[in-house]
């Protein structure tokens, strides 16, 4: 019998090498990922922390605009002169699982004189919880 193979397109090839989705079952609690991340976020606007440091936890599209939000916020600092670094606490955290595989959270992050609101979506995909989208409000 003659065996016929199927070349793989790129398309394919893209799908295969893909992150691939997986079940929030095999996943640990996302609370304390969203909390970090939301204080991550935060320090990265404040200029205190550099992107790369959580970059392992973000999709490439979400590390892009991040850098993104970030290099806007060194420009608006340097214009104010600002030199010094606001505290912040976190002030609430909630998360809904919306569907198998898929956590967004909410961060009250409280500072003197301002509060901001950080969403996350969290998307398990090969085996571990990554943010596919974060916006500070």
């Amino acid at each position: 019998m003659r065996e016929t193979r199927r070349r793989m397109t790129a398309v394919d090839a893209e799908e295969f090498f893909d992150f691939q989705p997986c079940s929030s079952a095999g996943l640990p609690d996302p609370d304390p990922l969203i909390e970090n991340l939301a204080t991550g976020v935060i320090e990265i606007l404040l200029g205190v922390r550099e992107v790369q440091q959580i970059a392992r936890w973000v999709t490439e599209s979400t590390y892009e605009l991040l850098t993104q939000r970030a290099l806007t916020a060194k420009r608006a600092r340097a214009l104010q002169l600002q030199r010094t670094v606001p505290g912040f606490e976190i002030s609430s955290v909630r998360t809904c699982h919306t569907a198998d595989g898929v956590v967004e959270g909410a961060v009250v992050v409280r500072s003197a004189g301002r509060t901001r609101a950080v969403a996350i979506r969290l998307e398990g995909l090969d085996g571990r919880w990554r943010a596919t989208a974060i916006g500070v409000l």
